[in-house]
């Protein structure tokens, strides 16, 4: 299994999850924050009030697939937060060793 981590402008959240449904990857969670970093966009700055040194707000979208449906989700994502411009976002993928459900105890590798 995969977990995908995709750092995106919240104005994007929308079409992304739109279109991550249309193909069916119905299951993810997202999150919003504030942020900091070398890629912001300048026309999208403002302090946070709780964190005045963070000077935007990101998604933060996360999602276990299985490995073969890792490519289309990225891309996917990729092609839906994107604008092109500066602080588009960043996504990550990492292995999963297992996932345990809570209410039935199943676990699997």
């Amino acid at each position: 299994m995969k977990e995908i981590k995709a750092f995106i402008r919240t104005s994007k959240v929308n079409d992304v999850a739109m279109n991550l449904q249309k193909n069916n990857f119905c299951c993810f969670s997202v999150f919003e924050g504030d942020g900091s970093g070398n890629f912001s966009d300048p026309d999208k700055e403002y302090p946070s009030l709780k964190h005045p040194y963070l000077h935007y707000k990101i998604a933060k979208l996360e999602i276990v697939c299985k490995k073969e449906d890792e490519n289309a989700i990225v891309e996917i994502i990729k092609e839906h937060a994107y604008t092109g411009k500066s602080g588009d976002g960043l996504i990550y993928v990492s292995n999963v060793e297992s996932r345990l459900r809570i209410r039935t105890g199943e676990r699997n590798e």
